[in-house]
């Protein structure tokens, strides 16, 4: 069973899929899930009734491997039939850590090392700043004039009040994620994961949680401020995602949106107006200040949970030998990129060069996770291999080389909250998600309220007290706990 994205064609149609099959000497037979998988996977775990191999990015959680994990087959006993599995272990730190729940090995990661250390980078639209004789901000209140700059005095020179100073990504119920208002946390030395999420992070050791947090107030006080004055999209707590991006693709060669967050320029802002933008640096929360500003680790190169072997299949060793192949280099770069030749040149063994769209109406993203299972299947992207990357990866990573004095000086260990490798069990597991749903009713709700209301000083003392009194203390414990553990086991 493959969980894809809705984009990817039939795995039938991918011609690596016949190398695969080769190399393991067996016929696969395919179910293809693209839509509502959770509604899917939850009645057949309860029926203990699973295919031999599971495939996709975290399609089965660690949360499903405390609660069903007799029904997945422990493969630490298996390693001398995975050699390729074996080589991700010995070569890439923490991987083998990440695929360990409880003491056995059931779900494993993917690592594909091209990636920059960040997902969500900073642009301005470098044009407006030029037309208006401006810098590029450094910090918040330098950032607020260049805002009200880019509203009042028609940047994009058409004439019409049309500019939306600043834009961000919807921000769900759950926490927050990539492309939003979090990265602002940065500016006052909290280091933040993937974008934020539930907001625990760690301290010199201590596991903490911004919501609670005084810095967390400046930033939304910040922003309500930004809201206030105009500054901000009318649309930015109601808009969906695709909204979000054709805004910013402006009209033709006129740019709508000064200040936003994405993966790249092009991906961000579109064919006719991705030049106008530049890629910043995370900016202080005030002018002289001794704090260092950080930003988002987003651990996106050793992801979890890639594929799982059914502890009940009657094709066990054949299994074995599909899990080792999709971990070869060869395979490894097609279930990435695509086919070779369509997606990828092989110049040699080691040496792959990915290609340009085929199709002249896709951009290279879109293209990648049409053609092929892409970031949801497992491979091992070594070190040894040499990628040139298409160009939209190439240009991400250039875009992220402004963030990188963010990452300078931090410990991993004591700097960067792990929670790639937090597994909790059934228990904490059933405790924490408790406890983290009021936390979030209560949380994400009072930012959408303060931001664009206020009164986030007068209601400050009382909803620290009401999130601690829906469990926040309690899952920080936990997290603690854990957070211990992981150092322990390294």
């Amino acid at each position: 069973m493959v969980i894809k994205h809705p984009l990817t064609k039939p795995v039938s149609e991918m011609q690596w899929i016949k190398q695969l099959e080769e190399a393991a000497n067996v016929t696969i037979t395919w179910e293809e899930v693209s839509a509502d998988w959770d509604q899917k996977k939850n009645p057949m775990l309860a029926a203990g009734d699973v295919p031999d191999l599971i495939i996709g990015g975290n399609a089965i959680t660690d949360s499903d491997l405390a609660t069903f994990g007799s029904l997945f087959e422990d493969l630490s006993d298996d390693m001398d039939a995975l050699p390729n599995v074996q080589a991700m272990f010995d070569e890439v730190e923490g991987a083998e850590l990440l695929a360990t729940f409880e003491g056995e090995i059931k779900a494993l990661p993917s690592y594909k090392k091209l990636w920059p250390t960040a997902i969500t980078h900073q642009y301005i639209n470098q044009q407006w700043l030029d037309a208006l004789s401006l810098e590029v901000p450094t910090t918040w209140d330098e950032l607020h004039q260049v805002l009200l700059a880019f509203k009042e005095q028609d940047p994009n020179g058409n004439g019409v009040a049309d500019e939306i100073p600043m834009d961000f990504s919807p921000v769900g119920a759950g926490g927050f994620g990539y492309f939003q208002p979090s990265a602002f946390l940065g500016s006052t030395g909290i280091q933040i994961v993937g974008g934020g999420g539930a907001g625990y992070f760690l301290e010199d050791g201590e596991v903490k949680n911004f919501f609670t947090d005084e810095r967390y107030k400046d930033v939304v006080s910040f922003l309500s401020e930004l809201w206030a004055d105009g500054l901000i999209s009318p649309d930015a707590f109601t808009q969906d995602y695709s909204t979000y991006q054709s805004v910013a693709r402006g009209e033709g060669d006129t740019a709508r949106v000064g200040f936003s967050w994405g993966w790249s320029g092009s991906d961000r802002f579109g064919p006719g107006v991705y030049e106008q933008y530049s890629p910043t640096a995370p900016l202080l929360q005030e002018a002289g200040q001794t704090t260092p500003a950080r930003w988002s680790y987003d651990f996106e190169n050793l992801t979890r949970n890639h594929v799982i072997l059914s502890a009940n299949s009657d094709a066990k060793d054949a299994a074995l030998r599909v899990i080792n192949e999709f971990y070869s280099p060869e395979i490894s770069i097609q279930v990435l990129f695509g086919d070779i030749p369509t997606n990828v040149e092989k110049v040699s063994d080691t040496e792959f060069v990915v290609l340009p769209p085929a199709d002249a109406n896709l951009d290279p993203s879109t293209w990648k996770w049409t053609s092929s299972i892409a970031d949801a299947g497992p491979f091992f992207i070594r070190e040894s291999m040499t990628v040139e990357p298409p160009t939209d990866l190439a240009e991400a990573v250039e875009d992220a080389v402004p963030l990188e004095p963010a990452f300078e000086g931090i410990e991993l260990d004591a700097d960067v909250f792990p929670s790639l490798f937090i597994k909790l069990s059934a228990a904490d597991t059933s405790t924490v998600s408790l406890n983290q749903t009021a936390i979030d009713a209560l949380t994400m709700s009072k930012f959408a309220e303060w931001v664009t209301s206020g009164g986030i000083d007068s209601q400050w003392d009382s909803y620290v007290q009401q999130v601690e009194a829906a469990g926040m203390p309690q899952n920080v414990e936990i997290y603690q706990t854990y957070y211990e553990e992981y150092l322990a086991s390294k």
